[in-house]
């Protein structure tokens, strides 16, 4: 199928781009690695009138260390690129478990964080993993620009709290805590699936190996990532144990109210839920532990 008519712009700056979208508001959409919106184009689902191309834009793409320790990464950085960042991937193993699960590598070489952020889709993986690290994103507009946590940018299926005027420029990922370790999994039906259910999970160790913090979100089972964090509380001031796991996976089994699709019932993802609970707490545990 064909994309119905549109006009296409290529932008050779963040004001020039900023200042289309103003002036088009809903009529017009950033094209940045098109991997979401080509195809909701060329089915006709999406009909921007105007397509502001934002790939020539210097500087989007750019990954910088962030005060404080951490990094900030660029919307227009793509997925191949941050695979292949080293310091970014000893600084988030969390990322750097869950890009292999993304699509295919023909995807991760054009997709972008910024537009799989923004399109939000509430199987992809990134979103759930933004949450968990505690990431906070810088929206501009024309005008204005306002820092919003990922936990409030997400507000439903394939919908963010984007005004018709901005955009996502840059994600801040604050470094995470010393004696801190990350587990992200997931089932999908293939490969490069959206996943039927993904887990995110971050557990911060004390000085005698107890859980001092825990960041537990999934996607997959909900409108938006679900942040389940508040079911690890049973794990505060406790060494993880088989028995305390197994009530965290049953307290996520209650949280969750997943709608069920053509390739699980809501029942098989909540069962799911629980399993990879279980799986990426006791691994995310075990390598803090280890020093990973």
């Amino acid at each position: 199928m064909k994309p119905a008519p549109f006009k296409y712009i290529a932008a050779t700056s963040l004001e020039q781009a900023l200042s289309l979208k103003a002036e088009s508001g809903d009529d017009a959409k950033f094209l940045a690695g098109g991997q979401s919106l080509v195809p909701t184009m060329n089915f006709r689902l999406a009909r921007p009138a105007i397509l502001i191309d934002i790939n020539r834009i210097e500087g989007l793409a750019a990954i910088r260390p962030r005060d404080g320790g951490g990094a900030c990464v660029g919307a227009l950085a793509r997925y191949r690129t941050l695979e292949r960042d080293s310091g970014l991937k000893a600084m988030f193993p969390l990322i750097a478990e869950a890009l292999p699960h993304i699509a295919h590598p023909q995807i991760r070489n054009r997709g972008t964080i910024g537009g799989n952020l923004s399109h939000a889709d509430p199987a992809s993986e990134l979103p759930a993993i933004a949450v968990a690290l505690g990431a906070r994103f810088h929206i501009q507009a024309a005008k204005r620009e306002r820092w919003l946590d990922a936990s409030d940018f997400f507000v439903g299926a394939l919908t963010t709290d984007l005004q018709p005027d901005e955009m996502l420029v840059e994600v801040e990922l604050p470094l995470p805590k010393p004696r801190a370790g990350a587990c992200f999994t997931e089932l999908a039906r293939r490969r490069g699936d959206f996943a039927i259910v993904g887990v995110a999970a971050m557990v911060t160790l004390g000085e005698r190996d107890e859980c001092t913090h825990a960041r537990l979100t999934l996607c997959g089972v909900g409108e938006t990532p679900v942040d389940a964090s508040s079911a690890t509380d049973v794990l505060a001031g406790r060494a993880l144990t088989e028995e305390t796991v197994r009530d965290v996976a049953a307290s996520v089994q209650t949280l969750i109210d997943p709608n069920g699709s053509v390739h699980a019932t809501a029942d098989y993802q909540r069962h799911i839920a629980g399993v990879l609970t279980e799986r990426a707490l006791q691994t995310a545990y075990q390598r803090a532990c280890n020093g990973y």
